[in-house]
Order: C-alpha cells, then structure tokens, then sequence
C-alpha cells in the first residue's frame, strides 16, 4: 500500500518537526507492508529527505519541467535537479496543473524527462464533474493515459493515481460501484502491464473505511489531511487493519 502526502503549497523548516511523529509510526510498524512518500513543495525536499535518512519513508516533488537539459526557464526546475536534491518521486499531470493549461503531450514530454533521471512517476488521471454527468469519464481517461504514457514502453517505475477533479477538496467521492468500475476500467487500459493504482480526491479520516474496500487500490493520493500528522497517521491505520 501507498501512501502519498502531497502537501501542496505548504511547509516550511519548522513544520519539519511535525514529521517526528510520522516517523515514529512507520518504525514502530515495520511489519506492516506500506510506503509512505512525501511530497512536499521544492524547498523542503532536501531538509525533508535529511529527515528521513534513517527511516524507510521516501521524499518525492510536485512537478517538474520537461526538459532534460538546463535552460532559460527562469523559475523552473527540471528533474534532474528533483534528483539531485534528493527526490524518488515525482507527481506528474495533477489536476491543478492541468486546470492552468498543463496538456497531456506535456505531460508525456514530463514523464519521459523523469524517467530518464531515475525518478518514479505518480502520474494523475480524473475527469471533471461536467465530464461525469456527461457520461465521458472512461473516454477521458483513455485519452489521458494514451497521450501521456505515449511512446513509453516500460511502466514499471509508473503508479498511477485516479483523482475525479470534482472529488478534490469538496469531501465528495463516488459511491462504491461507480468507483470499481471506473478503477477496473483504469486497469483494462494496461492490459498485462498491471500498474498500481491508487485514489485520490478528498482522501479523509471519514472516508477511509469506505475507499480501502474498492478492489485493486494499491494506496491512496492524499491532500491536506497529510499536512496533519495525526490525520495522516489515522488514514494509514484504518486503511491496514
């Protein structure tokens, strides 16, 4: 099981010290198979991943740029800084990106820049509310994966994580059924390939029991519950018992 902490446009060095209690949960639960991965904004992933040198919890980045190559980009970082700077992971094609013009051929340029640096892709899918009620989800999906996983053979160094746009900060998710379906439709995309999925989308200390049921989630994409280590610690506890 995955657990991802995207912590968003928030932190600085002292909310680090937060993190002592996280790190005190996974060593006293090795035992249990789960992963745990922080993302946190570029500023902190080299003090984070200090943090975190003894323990088996790992740091990843939010995005990157898609060169390969330094560049004038001026206020851009590519990932073969993430890299340097101690990143594993990277989240690539979230929604909110996407909502200011992020498109998915820049996505796939993105995701072949990261593999190339060594880094494992958490590369995120949703539909918006208005594409749902339409009855265009899997339509959008299949376009998503298709262009942004265009020309890359070997995913295995790729999680995907399924996000409903409309799901992210409301606390609404999709009822049981609706979100097998849509999850297992994810999966037939890959055919033999079987890539981990995971969910994201208001993942909470209230929703929790409902979402660690749907078969073939492999973890969840959290939000701002991750910023509190108490939620944080709750969501991973209710979804290994």
């Amino acid at each position: 099981m995955y657990f991802i902490a995207n912590w968003k446009m928030f932190g600085d060095l002292r909310t680090l010290n937060t993190l002592d209690k996280v790190i005190k949960f996974s060593k006293t639960n090795k035992k249990n198979k789960f992963q745990i991965i922080y993302c946190p904004p570029n500023t902190l992933i080299r003090p984070m991943s200090r943090r975190f040198k003894k323990t088996n919890i790992e740091v990843g980045a939010q995005n990157c740029h898609d060169s390969y190559d330094y560049g004038a980009f001026t206020g851009q970082v590519n990932s073969r800084m993430l890299k340097n700077v101690g990143a594993k992971y990277v989240i690539l094609g979230h929604s909110e990106n996407r909502q200011i013009g992020e498109t998915d051929n820049l996505i796939n340029l993105k995701i072949k820049s990261a593999i190339k640096s060594g880094l494992k892709i958490i590369f995120c899918i949703g539909e918006t509310l208005k594409e749902r009620r339409a009855k265009k989800t899997n339509q959008i999906l299949k376009s998503q994966i298709e262009k942004g996983l265009k020309s890359i053979k070997n995913i295995s160094n790729i999680i995907i994580a399924y996000e409903p746009v409309w799901s992210i900060g409301t606390g609404e998710i999709l009822k049981e059924v609706a979100l097998t379906e849509t999850i297992l439709f994810i999966k037939s995309r890959f055919k033999k390939k079987n890539p981990k999925i995971l969910y994201g989308g208001s993942v909470n200390t209230n929703n929790i029991d409902k979402l660690k049921k749907i078969p073939n989630i492999y973890g969840f994409l959290i939000g701002g519950a991750s910023q509190n280590p108490k939620k944080f610690i709750d969501i991973i506890q209710k979804s290994i018992i």
